[in-house]
């Protein structure tokens, strides 16, 4: 009978315990806020809450009103995966106001939530940067493909520009930024084509500042019949289809900065498990970041498929 009274007294803590968690993904499309908003459900279940999670579609109206539901339903915490906090500050303080902790994941800073989990972006940067540099001897010509649109690829751009101005025997030959619109991966593909033709013969290494950019230009310069090596490619995020390139001797890919998004995810709703049971935030960190390290893979290290480099 004793025994029966624990077990009891035990599903009654866990039932009190249990919270609702709403999960929100600025852009499922996107592999990685896909991979993120996954692995915080998952977490979140795993812990005995229950999870909602919403996709913004990349529309930031959908992101606001979502986040905005969310707080008037009311849920017990929030994480926004890739989240645009500062579009999001009249619903962040109401979720302040309300008592309501909000997490966020490589989505920046704000005053009005307990911290992002994050990578270092500057070493992020300097370790693709310093990395392709040094497969080109320091020496040669550079295409560059940038994004400013994210605070997380500008900082490594600014990182790359930081570092080229050390090594006068890369040139950068063109570079393309691309646009903030939902058809991305065609303005990449219109932009490199046309550099790529330009240049055609005089291109030793291209920097990307995320993965699917690299993708769109591999799949270009694979059209060309360029060989492996003949052109060095590299990106950042990392992910089953970027390993699998790296692998590919048909590939012009060669190396990518992996973030563990997945880790992340998790990270961050163990986080606010804790915080919901009265942990106080500065346990986790004491400033607006909770760093996660991102690993170097190239073909020294590349994963077997389905495996993951951490």
């Amino acid at each position: 009978m004793h025994r029966i009274a624990i077990l009891l007294i035990g599903l009654f803590c866990a039932t009190v315990q249990a919270a609702e968690i709403g999960i929100i993904a600025f852009q499922m499309s996107s592999d990685t806020h896909a991979r993120t908003a996954n692995a915080a459900e998952q977490a979140a279940r795993d812990l005995g809450h229950e999870a909602t999670v919403l996709n913004s579609a990349g529309a930031l109206p959908t992101h606001a009103e979502q986040l905005e539901n969310l707080i008037q339903k009311p849920v017990d915490g929030i994480i926004l995966a890739m989240g645009k906090l500062q579009e999001l500050e009249e619903q962040l303080i109401l979720a302040e106001q309300r008592g309501i902790p909000v997490i966020s994941v490589m989505s920046g800073t704000s005053p009005h939530v307990l911290f992002d989990v994050n990578v270092n972006e500057a070493e992020v940067g300097a370790k693709i940067t310093q990395h392709l540099l040094g497969l080109m001897n320091f020496q040669g010509n550079l295409l560059v493909q940038r994004y400013e649109g994210h605070g997380g690829t500008r900082m490594r751009g600014k990182i790359l520009d930081a570092v080229l101005s050390e090594y006068t025997g890369i040139e950068v030959l063109d570079s393309h930024s691309m646009a903030r619109t939902r058809s991305w991966r065609e303005d990449v593909r219109a932009g490199m084509e046309a550099l790529l033709l330009k240049h055609r013969g005089d291109i030793q290494g291209i920097w990307t500042s995320f993965d699917g950019q690299a993708f769109v230009i591999d799949d270009l310069l694979q059209q060309q019949g360029l060989a492996k090596g003949e052109v060095l490619l590299t990106g950042v995020d990392g992910g089953q289809e970027v390993f699998a390139r790296i692998r590919d001797p048909r590939s012009s890919m060669v190396a990518t900065v992996a973030i563990p998004f997945e880790l992340m995810g998790e990270r961050a709703v163990r986080a606010l498990d804790r915080i919901l049971q009265g942990a106080d935030s500065d346990e986790f960190t004491r400033g607006p970041f909770l760093y996660m390290d991102a690993v170097l893979v190239d073909s020294s290290n590349v994963p077997a498929e389905g495996e993951w480099p951490w």
